[in-house]
C-alpha cells in the first residue's frame, strides 16, 4: 500500500480551488499560511534546545553547514548568505550545500535530490569537524541527498539538526535535534514551496538569529554587528549608533569613521569615551559583547 506523506496528501479544505476568482484564491492561499506559524510555535522548544547545543560548538570556531534540495536547499542558501551582512558572520563559516550544485539555486535539478551518495560526498568535501553544526532540511523528511549529508555529518561528529515537515521520518530520526514543522497538506497538493517552505524559512530565521544573539551579535535588540557595505547600510549604521549611544548624527558618523564603520566599536567608543583601538580591545576581551564591555569599570 502506498504511504502518502502529510505534505503530499490532497487538502480537503478547498477541493474546487481552480474555480475561485482571484480575490478568493489569494485569500485562501494567504489564510493557509497560518499553519506554518502554528507549526513553528509547536517547534519552538526543539529549536531552542538546538540553539543551546549549537552555541558552544560555534563559539569554539565551528561552522554552520546547510544541506537541502529544491526549495529547502534554496532556503538554506538564503539563510547562510544573509548572516554576513546582518551579523558580520564570516562567509566561510556558513556553508550551504544544495543537491545539484550551485546552479540548482537558479535552475531546478529535480533528480539530484535522490542521490544519497552525493549528499555524503558534498559534506565530506567541506571537511566537517565535531565543532560544526549541520542543518539538514527536507520537507518530506526522507530526501536521500539530505540523509547522505546527515550521515556524513554524524560520522564527523557534527551536531546534526534536522528540519522536516512530516512526523516520523528518516531526517528527524537521523538528527541529534529533530525539528518537526508539521504543516500538513498543502493547499495545492504536494507543493511544499507553500506553507512547508514558509515554516522552514521561519525556523531557519529563528535558529540562526537566536544563535547570533547568543554570540553577542546584538546589543539590546539592535543589529550592532552589521556590515555597512552600501549607502543604505551606512545610513542604518549611523542610525543604530545614534540610538545605542544616545548621540547626534555628527558624533555617530565621526565615531564610525574612526573604526571602519563598526557599530559595536563606535558605541563603546562613545559611551566609554575611548579611542577606537581601546574600544575594540575591550570588546575582544569580552567576547564581542557590547553590554559586558560597557559594564567594565
Amino acid at each position: 500500500m502506498l504511504n502518502i506523506l502529510n505534505t503530499e496528501t490532497p487538502s480537503q479544505r478547498h477541493p474546487d480551488l481552480d474555480l475561485y476568482d482571484s480575490t478568493r484564491l489569494v485569500a485562501a492561499l494567504v489564510e493557509d499560511q497560518q499553519a506554518a506559524l502554528d507549526a513553528l510555535r509547536a517547534a519552538a522548544p526543539a529549536l531552542a534546545a538546538a540553539v543551546e547545543a549549537a552555541v558552544p560548538r560555534i563559539s569554539a570556531g565551528g561552522r554552520l553547514l546547510y544541506a537541502g534540495a529544491g526549495t529547502s536547499g534554496r532556503l538554506g542558501v538564503l539563510d547562510s548568505v544573509e548572516l554576513t551582512p546582518t551579523f558580520s558572520w564570516p562567509g566561510e563559516r556558513a556553508v550551504a550545500l544544495m543537491a545539484g550544485g550551485p546552479s540548482a539555486m537558479f535552475v531546478a535539478v529535480e533528480g539530484a535530490e535522490d542521490d544519497e551518495a552525493q549528499g555524503r560526498r558534498d559534506v565530506e568535501a567541506v571537511a566537517p569537524t565535531g565543532q560544526d553544526v549541520l542543518l539538514g532540511i527536507a520537507a518530506s523528511g526522507q530526501t536521500p541527498y539530505v540523509l547522505g549529508a546527515l550521515a556524513a555529518g554524524r560520522a564527523a561528529g557534527c551536531l546534526c539538526v534536522g528540519l522536516a515537515n512530516n512526523p516520523g521520518t528518516a531526517v528527524l530520526a537521523a538528527s541529534d535535534h529533530p525539528i518537526l514543522l508539521d504543516t500538513g497538506a498543502e493547499l495545492i497538493s504536494g507543493s511544499t514551496r507553500l506553507k512547508a517552505g514558509t515554516a522552514q524559512k521561519m525556523a531557519l530565521n529563528a535558529f540562526s538569529s537566536a544563535l547570533m544573539v547568543r554570540l553577542n551579535k546584538v546589543y539590546g535588540n539592535l543589529m550592532v554587528d552589521m556590515k555597512a557595505t552600501n549607502a543604505k547600510l551606512v545610513r542604518r549604521a549611523v542610525a543604530l549608533t545614534m540610538r545605542a549611544a544616545g548621540v547626534d548624527e555628527a558624533s555617530a558618523r565621526r565615531a564610525l569613521q574612526a573604526c571602519d564603520f563598526s557599530v559595536k566599536t563606535a558605541v563603546v567608543m562613545l559611551l566609554k569615551q575611548l579611542p577606537a583601538d581601546e574600544a575594540l580591545r575591550l570588546l575582544e576581551d569580552h567576547s564581542g559583547s557590547v553590554r559586558l564591555a560597557l559594564a567594565r569599570h
